[in-house]
């Protein structure tokens, strides 16, 4: 008879200890009940922002690093144009210096009378200079005061050299300006890229919080500076 009782019990304590168990149970599947529309929803619109931010961010880089590239070759070129300027320059220096010398050299021969020596010189003229020197010679320099100094003073004179380096001189600095330009798009790319990356920001620290109210501001705000690098991104040149 009290052999009975503790089986008894013992059947009571395994019944309540099946009971607690499938309480739990319950309270298990409570906790893992399916989400709300609305909770599904910000998940939706959250992995669509951090696709769009994705993508931004990539071709944001991408022409950042593009422009850059032009900026470098632009200022290549532009100190390129430049050495060949200053060439052609000096090479106009020397041709001027040399006609200079070889006009002084006629008129010391012509006022000394010595035509033929005068004619040895002006046959050394540089041909590009001969027709600036035969308008000189025809104001007749040596016996008229107003007469220009020199050939270089005419309107026909002119040198290829010299001209070649203003329109390589005009050139350089019409690439450097565009590399100029390549360096400010470079920039904005860049500003473009860290707003994305303070997007990408909120939108994790949204995701960290628990509270929906919270975490659909935050996504709200991150979806609205989105705007932002998007439209720049849109109005920028393509490199």
């Amino acid at each position: 008879m009290f052999a009975e009782y503790p089986l008894r019990l013992e059947g009571k304590t395994l019944e309540g200890a099946g009971s607690n168990v499938e309480f739990a149970h319950h309270l298990t599947e409570h906790k893992e009940a399916a989400p709300t529309f609305a909770h599904q929803t910000l998940e939706i619109i959250e992995a669509i922002v951090l696709a769009i931010v994705a993508i931004a961010t990539a071709w944001s880089g991408y022409q950042a690093a593009r422009w850059g590239g032009q900026q470098s070759e632009r200022y290549a070129q532009a100190g390129k144009l430049r050495v060949q300027a200053e060439g052609a320059s000096n090479f106009a220096n020397q041709e001027r210096l040399y006609d200079a010398a070889t006009v002084a050299e006629w008129l010391k021969a012509e006022e000394d009378g010595k035509k033929r020596l005068a004619d040895i010189f002006e046959r050394r003229l540089l041909p590009e200079f001969r027709p600036a020197f035969e308008a000189w010679k025809k104001t007749d320099p040596l016996n008229n005061p107003d007469a220009p100094a020199g050939p270089q003073q005419m309107a026909e004179y002119h040198s290829a050299k010299a001209e070649q380096a203003a329109k390589l001189n005009e050139q350089a600095s019409q690439t450097f300006e565009q590399g100029d330009q390549a360096r400010e798009y470079s920039d904005h790319y860049v500003r473009v890229t860290v707003m994305l990356a303070l997007v990408l920001l909120l939108m994790a620290i949204s995701q960290r919080f628990k509270v929906p109210r919270v975490r659909t501001g935050l996504a709200v705000v991150a979806t609205l500076l989105l705007c932002i690098p998007l439209y720049r991104i849109l109005t920028l040149p393509r490199g």
